[in-house]
């Protein structure tokens, strides 16, 4: 069994200090982060922070080849929508590229009865979850509303209003606190995913107010990309945005987002505390962007390419191929099985877009409210009138 977890009966992280102050072989941003494998391949053994909180992992060789193969196969799906949109086959897509180790390292921390909140962004969260990769394609090819049951699948769905998710989150938890769920290590906890600019948002901060007076068992996991589209970190915050969480009266601590292992360790803590009632957790997942914000975006005209060139040396998915290398835990045919599988993943991912069918228009009216409503019927059945129209003219 894997180990992230805090000692036992360990308390919280001191909310002003909760990320080390120096990472040996890192290259961490002022107040330090959580790091235990270096961009180089190295791995730290464990992390112990100012107030004594110790991360670490011990993973059996096939669980750090699993940790690779989820990367590269969550960057090579997005690969595969990013080129989808391009042709266009999807309205939009907003990429991951850059910030899959926070992603599938927060994702596989989470235990099987834990729910997760996410933005438009979290493809790796959603694949780690064991949901099918299609689910969400049906939304931005404009197929469908997105609307899959999340307690089925424990995923809330996309939201694309930044930063309303953490207050749906706060409300779940608050929730699973009155039914009796949470106070044990068989409890419930809760995620809620979100990036540095919504940290900008009232909501985020109401979330914080009311998930740390009514001690919610959830976890605010913030991907700093360094960008709110095109407004850098500088715009947003005077102070480390994990910081923040102690005006709230909950800890934050950093990690080094591009940090699969770190991710894990952090994250499958914080969420424990959660469950066991310790409250909520802060974790900024300190990472970068590598595309753009969307596809409707140019980063060209915001950030110069030395920028992203310098954050390509820390690249998450090649640290842990390093590692595996160094280790030897895995040789060049590993390497290729697992570029060719995700290969025929990214082409079946393809085939199942394409032939997803075209909605009548009228549809775009469904599900507005939950039994309808005078006028959203009016404006039907204009609708309908109108499109009518045209049949037969060849338009």
């Amino acid at each position: 069994m894997a180990k992230g977890e805090r000692k036992a009966g360990g308390k919280p992280p001191a909310p002003a200090d909760g990320a080390v102050d120096r990472i040996p072989g890192g290259d961490a941003p002022a107040g330090g982060f959580v790091q235990l494998l270096t961009p180089d391949g190295e791995h730290l053994g464990s992390v112990t922070t100012a107030d004594g909180t110790t991360y670490s992992v011990d993973f059996t060789d096939e669980e750090y080849r699993g940790f690779y193969r989820d990367l590269v196969t969550v960057r090579r799906l997005d690969a595969e929508a990013t080129a989808l949109q391009r042709q266009g086959e999807l309205g939009i897509w907003a990429s991951l590229l850059g910030q899959e180790a926070a992603q599938v390292g927060s994702g596989r921390a989470l235990r099987q009865q834990d729910m997760a909140f996410p933005t438009y962004r979290e493809h790796g969260v959603l694949y780690c979850r064991g949901i099918d990769p299609i689910m969400p394609f049906g939304l931005f090819r404009g197929v469908d509303q997105g609307g899959w049951d999340a307690n089925e699948h424990k995923f809330n769905g996309y939201t694309i209003v930044i930063g309303s998710q953490t207050l749906h989150a706060t409300g779940y938890a608050m929730g699973v606190t009155m039914d009796g769920k949470t106070g044990s290590p068989d409890g419930e906890a809760v995620i809620a995913y979100f990036g540095d600019g919504a940290t900008s948002q009232g909501e985020v901060n109401e979330s914080f107010v009311w998930a740390g007076v009514f001690n919610a068992p959830m976890v605010f996991f913030c991907q700093n990309n360094q960008y709110a589209i095109s407004e850098p970190l500088e715009r947003q915050t005077r102070i480390p945005l994990y910081r923040r969480a102690a005006g709230y009266g909950f800890p934050g601590i950093r990690i080094d987002g591009n940090d699969v292992l770190a991710s894990y360790a952090v994250t499958r803590a914080a969420l424990d505390n959660a469950r066991n009632g310790q409250g909520p957790t802060l974790i900024e997942a300190y990472t970068y962007r590598m595309g753009a914000h969307t596809s409707s975006d140019d980063p060209t005209r915001y950030r110069i390419a030395s920028e992203v060139e310098s954050w390509k040396a820390k690249d998450p998915i090649a640290r842990v191929k390093a590692f595996l290398a160094k280790q030897q835990v895995a040789d060049a045919d590993f390497f290729a099985e697992v570029d060719e599988t995700a290969r025929k993943l990214a082409l079946d991912l393809r085939e199942r877009v394409l032939a997803m069918p075209d909605p009548q228009p009228v549809t775009m009216f469904d599900h507005v409210y939950p039994n309808s409503s005078p006028e959203v019927d009016a404006q039907r059945k204009a609708f309908d009138e109108y499109h009518a129209s045209f049949e037969g003219s060849g338009h």
